[in-house]
């Protein structure tokens, strides 16, 4: 019986003695690490020293007016107002283009020539009705001087008004055929005088803007209206944009749309993530009302003033759509921004180390994020080291 008492009280003894070495390495191990807290309390007491081990950087969040609200693929598109289509307004042979697909045309300028026997045949009528016009206007002086001093009766004098005015009617009926078909006024003028016909038909640009495709070649015979350009007026450009049907109710009319500078060949191999903004931006100006079947987005319209030479017709573009903000919102780096159980943190400078202030990110942009919380931004906040400090935070250890 002695002897098992004797075992009970060394086994005691052994006992206590591991309880105590435990209770002292874990008092070491609290003083090795005073930065050390639980996730319980927002504050986290720290040396500047310590800050200064971890490699944390100081900043202050920067204020900002406007909010992004959605990423979303774009189509660059001409409006239908900006577009035109050149077309023979006569059958005949092409024998000269002078432009080409990317050329810079002005208004008027001289695109293509055409051979067309119908434009002499149109000439021919119009010189026809001139001179019978000329004679109609001689007769008409004639009678309306014989009706003032009573020679002859009034019926005769309406007869000659009324055949006067017809013979008008068709000669400027020939001329506007003519200025349809092609020919200027000066020249007009010139065939009027001249009485020397011409197969020969230029076709004007109807606008200033850029040759967006060439449709014809030359010695081709063509028909009346057959296309030979398209002409189109890139001052304004539209961006076709899909917005997943259940997010419509966040855009609206107006909104800004910022584009996204395309990668380079060289970004692309170095797997860029926040491509740079290019320096335009377009408005929101129309949401669609029907939801595209094939893919359920619904389509809205931006439209882009000023684009830089490498916004194109045509071109798929990243967009970015953001809208006006008078609250408390600020940017702040991603790296300033430490995720823990589903929520998103930043870490104010206080006097004692750091306090765990919690956000809410609102969107992204490249390196840096939107958020909004529960500070005026006048404070310094750690702009790099979350980790570090969400380690110490949760007691994970003092290193990042």
């Amino acid at each position: 019986m002695n002897t098992l008492i004797t075992l009970k009280k060394t086994s005691s003894a052994r006992i206590s003695r591991r309880l105590l070495a435990i209770s002292l390495l874990s008092s070491a191990l609290g003083c090795g690490f005073s930065g050390i807290v639980h996730a319980d309390s927002q504050a986290i007491r720290m040396s500047e020293e310590h800050i200064n081990n971890l490699g944390v950087t100081l900043g202050k969040p920067v204020p900002v007016t406007q909010i992004p609200v959605l990423y979303a693929p774009a189509r660059v598109v001409v409006p239908s107002t900006q577009e035109y289509i050149v077309s023979a307004s006569q059958a005949g042979l092409v024998t000269r283009l002078n432009a080409a697909t990317g050329d810079k045309v002005e208004q008027g300028e001289v695109l293509a020539e055409l051979n067309s026997s119908d434009l002499l045949s149109m000439q021919r009528l119009y010189l026809k009705a001139e001179s019978e016009l000329n004679l109609g206007l001689f007769t008409y002086q004639r009678d309306k001087k014989l009706f003032e001093d009573g020679i002859i009766a009034e019926r005769r004098w309406q007869e000659t008004r009324s055949l006067y005015h017809a013979f008008a009617s068709e000669a400027d009926e020939h001329r506007q055929l003519l200025e349809i078909a092609g020919m200027t006024a000066g020249e007009i003028a010139k065939l009027r005088k001249t009485h020397r016909l011409s197969s020969a038909l230029n076709i004007r640009s109807p606008i200033t803007g850029v040759v967006i495709d060439r449709m014809a070649v030359a010695g081709a015979r063509i028909d009346s209206l057959a296309p030979l350009y398209r002409v189109a007026n890139l001052d304004e450009l539209w961006l076709e944009i899909n917005i997943p049907q259940e997010r419509i109710a966040q855009i609206k009319i107006g909104d800004k749309v910022l584009l996204e500078k395309p990668a380079t060949e060289a970004q692309a191999l170095e797997q860029q993530t926040a491509p740079s903004a290019l320096p335009v931006s377009a408005q929101i100006t129309l949401l669609g009302q029907t939801v595209n079947p094939e893919n359920q987005t619904i389509l809205a319209r931006a439209l882009l003033k000023g684009a830089p030479g490498d916004v194109r017709p045509g071109q798929r573009i990243n967009t970015q759509i953001i809208q006006p903000n008078n609250g408390a919102v600020f940017n702040v780096p991603n790296t300033a921004i430490a995720q823990h159980e589903g929520k998103s943190f930043v870490f104010v400078r206080t006097a004692e180390g750091f306090d765990a202030s919690p956000v809410n990110v609102i969107g992204k942009q490249g390196d840096d994020s939107t958020v909004s919380g529960n500070f005026s931004g006048t404070e310094t906040i750690a702009v790099k080291g979350a980790v570090a400090l969400k380690a110490n935070w949760l007691g994970l250890g003092g290193g990042e």
